[in-house]
């Protein structure tokens, strides 16, 4: 229960609801216990004055002549009435039943409680509409046949309700001044308490829009900090998504400034005075020519960005990595024969135990696709003799390990350039082909989103070229669960 509703949830506000909320409930409840304390501490001293006039009274019994007396001194009696609010009784019943002295219709003790000797007891009773205090005890006397002699002093509650209501308003007195001060106090160290928050939003509103350098979550609580660090992370991936976004736009610039450029001089030859048809008709094909290859860079541009921008949401699901080759094969067919280059696929078949992997089907049709027409571009072929190009995907499910190879009858690549050619717009010098440089940084880029690794090989040494193989090493350790979580 909260005492304080606002349409804005604060945290202030929040804290300063549940300080203050039970406070307030338990100050009624502190209330009813001290009357009931107070209740009790204010019959303590009456009900040891009534236990002391019942033994005063008791000695007055005296036994003479096989008799019962009982003398009630006059400064006795003024006594017992000399108070002003409450009303005062006594009895005194003989070991026959008679009455001795006092109120002859005082209440008597309960009929199933047994005489006693030797002390005082104290009993709640009602006298003529009235509430009583009474004291009671039982004289034992030396007499034939005879019961013992009861003693009872009973007082009215009006004394005792007074003390306990002074008693009740000194303490509720007390608790009024102390009730809001402690409010005040709590608003006070809760004001001071959250400052460092205060603090922590004016640096962020001071910072330029474009700096993006983490918090330091130093100077703030220890509970701020996981807030602080998760700030910072998302600061640091927006960091990256804004780079990611620089280096598109850069390459993407980049890219496609030569293939624009050839466009616009085409076009401007084509519109000269007395060009001929031939002429007329080769410029076209060449305009044709760089809008296909403009077209493949920005493909591959946003294949690219595709894959850089999953990195921090990919819906994953299990994929059977042999039927996405095959399917990729399949599409790059016409490519390969326009090429009469012999396009094959070896290995598992699809269905087969262990070639299933956690993560994307779109992406990793995406990479299989790249490794295939790199190969497919840099393989040199003829009719005569025509390059070979092979798909391969290999499971061992005991080592929880899945292999896709694509190797290729081509040139190869140096040992020293092999890591370099996953870097955007890098070209193996001398290779005489054309292309984006783009291909293999999409296929290292989506390998590792899905924890896998990248190596190249040569397919033969011995041979001269000696051919290259692209290795994709996949680790099936990894539970599905965990990929059904990361989508």
């Amino acid at each position: 229960m909260k005492l304080f509703q606002r349409e804005q949830r604060s945290l202030f506000g929040e804290i300063l609801d549940w300080m203050l909320t039970p406070l307030l409930l338990l100050w009624p409840i502190s209330l009813v216990l001290t009357w009931f304390v107070a209740q009790s501490a204010a019959g303590k001293p009456f009900d040891q004055a009534l236990e002391i006039n019942v033994g005063e009274i008791a000695a007055l019994v005296q036994t003479r002549d096989g008799q019962l007396r009982f003398d009630m001194p006059m400064p006795a009696r003024k006594l017992l009435r000399a108070s002003e609010s409450d009303t005062i009784y006594y009895q005194v019943i003989g070991a026959r039943g008679e009455l001795l002295g006092g109120e002859r219709n005082l209440p008597l003790p309960p009929p199933d409680e047994s005489p006693f000797f030797g002390q005082v007891r104290l009993r709640d009773d009602d006298y003529q509409g009235d509430g009583l205090r009474v004291a009671y005890k039982w004289l034992e006397v030396d007499l034939p046949m005879g019961r013992p002699v009861l003693v009872q002093v009973a007082e009215t509650l009006d004394k005792r309700a007074v003390l306990a209501t002074e008693i009740v308003k000194g303490v509720m007195l007390q608790q009024f001044i102390i009730l809001p001060l402690a409010v005040l106090l709590v608003w006070l160290g809760l004001a001071y308490a959250i400052k460092p928050l205060n603090r922590l939003e004016e640096r962020i509103r001071a910072r330029k829009p474009d700096d993006l350098s983490p918090l330091d979550d130093r100077s703030v609580p220890q509970e701020v900090a996981p807030l602080v660090s998760s700030v910072n992370d998302l600061l640091q991936r927006l960091t990256k998504s804004i780079e990611h976004q620089k280096r598109f736009l850069a390459d993407a610039a980049h890219q496609l400034k030569t293939p624009l450029a050839g466009l616009r001089m085409q076009a401007d030859l084509a519109q000269r005075e007395g060009v001929s048809a031939e002429e007329f008709k080769l410029s076209l094909r060449q305009i044709g020519n760089a809008s296909v290859r403009a077209t493949h860079t920005v493909n591959q541009l946003l294949a690219l960005a595709r894959a850089e921008g999953s990195s921090t949401a990919m819906a994953r699901q299990p994929c059977d990595l042999a039927e996405l080759t095959v399917a990729a094969v399949q599409d790059c067919l016409t490519r390969a024969n326009d090429k009469a280059i012999d396009l094959g696929y070896e290995g598992e078949p699809p269905g087969a135990k262990g070639v299933v992997v956690d993560g994307n089907a779109t992406l990793l049709s995406e990479l299989i696709r790249n490794l295939l027409d790199n190969a497919i571009h840099y393989t040199p072929s003829s009719p005569e003799h025509p390059g070979v190009v092979t798909a391969r995907v290999l499971a061992d499910p005991f080592g929880k390990v899945l292999l896709l190879q694509v190797e290729d009858s081509g040139p190869g690549i140096a040992p020293a350039e092999r890591e370099m050619v996953f870097k955007p717009f890098y070209r193996v010098l001398g290779s005489g082909v054309d292309g984006s440089g783009l291909g293999l940084p999409i296929v290292l880029e989506i390998a590792q989103l899905h924890r896998a690794t990248v190596s190249i090989e040569d397919t033969d040494s011995r041979l001269d070229p000696p051919g290259c193989r692209f290795v994709v090493r996949f680790d099936t350790s990894v539970g599905s669960g965990e990929g059904k979580d990361a989508g």
